[in-house]
C-alpha cells in the first residue's frame, strides 16, 4: 500500500506515492535520481548515507518515509548553491582529502552541518562531528584538514 508523502528535497517540493515504510535512501536514489547518497551498511551505523533532515544529520538507510512528511531533506547534491560548490566540497578538492569517495557524501553533509552550527570548530570538534562516518581508506586526517580549511582556519 502506498501513501502520498510531501516533503522538500534540496529546497524543492516533492510529492511522491510510496510505501510509508520505504527507506528515504531508496526513494532518494531510485525514485528521485539523487545518487550522491550511497548505501553503506544498511543499519544506520556507518554514516555513508547521511543526509540532513531539518537540522539533524541522520542515516537515510533506516529513516522511513512516513517520518519525512512535511520536512526538509538536504543531500550532498543540495550543498552547493548551483554554480559553486559548498566551501566544504571545495576544501575537500583543494586538500585532495577524498580517497575512493564512497563515504564522502555522508562526510560532506555532516561537515556542512557542523559548520552551520559552529563556523569555527576546533580540530577536536571536527573529529568528533565526523566520528560517526566511517572511512575505510583512512582519509580522516585529510577530511579534518579540509573542514578546517572550509572554516578558514589553519589545520
Amino acid at each position: 500500500m502506498t501513501q502520498a508523502i510531501e516533503f522538500h528535497v534540496n529546497g524543492r517540493p516533492v510529492r511522491i506515492d510510496v510505501a510509508p515504510d520505504a527507506s528515504l535512501l531508496s526513494v532518494l536514489r531510485e525514485e528521485l535520481g539523487l545518487r550522491g547518497t550511497r548505501f553503506g551498511c544498511g543499519m544506520g551505523a556507518c554514516g555513508t548515507c547521511s543526509v540532513r533532515i531539518d537540522d539533524r544529520v541522520v542515516p537515510s538507510c533506516d529513516t522511513p518515509m512516513w517520518s519525512v512528511g512535511g520536512r526538509s531533506v538536504v543531500t550532498v547534491e543540495g550543498l552547493s548553491n548551483g554554480s559553486a560548490p559548498h566551501p566544504v566540497q571545495q576544501a575537500v578538492l583543494d586538500e585532495q582529502a577524498a580517497q575512493c569517495g564512497f563515504c564522502l557524501s555522508g562526510i560532506l553533509v555532516r561537515a556542512a552541518a557542523l559548520l552551520d552550527e559552529n563556523p569555527h570548530p576546533t580540530p577536536v570538534e571536527v573529529a568528533d562531528a565526523l566520528d560517526r562516518s566511517l572511512c575505510r581508506c583512512g582519509a580522516h586526517r585529510r577530511m579534518i584538514r579540509a573542514v578546517l580549511r572550509a572554516a578558514g582556519q589553519p589545520s
